[in-house]
């Protein structure tokens, strides 16, 4: 873990706020012994909110969430101790969801799918372990799947 230090050189302790060199606001939280604690919000420079979600013992913790700079969802996925863990699910800039899985341990396991803009599956992949463990099948508009190796 890195521990955070003020200009005197002790180690971070109650409510942070961090600003871009434009002065918008960039991240606050709260720092307990220089390690991130509870929740934080980050922000981009035009001050859209970027993430939010919490840090236990300055690793991340529990559900995150990530967001473009015009507000729409990017991503959200939970953390165990700093490692991503469960589902995750990622979305299209116009916010339909783009693909969906599940991690443990930071590796990709079981079914991941994959969605077009419209809604449509067009693609499976099974991981064993982080990797491509099964046939992969990719739908096409017109609804037929092709097996992938």
């Amino acid at each position: 873990m890195d521990y955070k230090r003020d200009a005197n050189g002790e180690l971070l302790n109650g409510i942070i706020k961090e600003f871009h060199k434009n002065g918008a606001l960039r991240a606050e939280g709260n720092y307990i012994h220089g390690g991130h604690t509870g929740e934080w919000k980050y922000y981009y420079p035009n001050g859209s909110l970027k993430a939010t979600g919490n840090y236990s013992r300055g690793l991340m913790e529990g559900p995150w969430t990530w967001y473009r700079e015009n507000g729409i969802v990017m991503q959200t996925g939970n953390f165990t101790k700093g490692e991503r863990y469960g589902i995750w699910e990622r979305y299209h800039a116009d916010g339909s969801l783009f693909d969906s899985g599940e991690y443990i341990g930071e590796k990709k396991t079981g079914e991941w799918k994959t969605w077009d803009r419209n809604g449509n599956l067009i693609k499976t992949k099974t991981y064993l372990e982080g990797s491509i463990g099964g046939p992969v099948s990719i739908s096409r508009s017109n609804h037929t799947r092709v097996p992938q190796n």
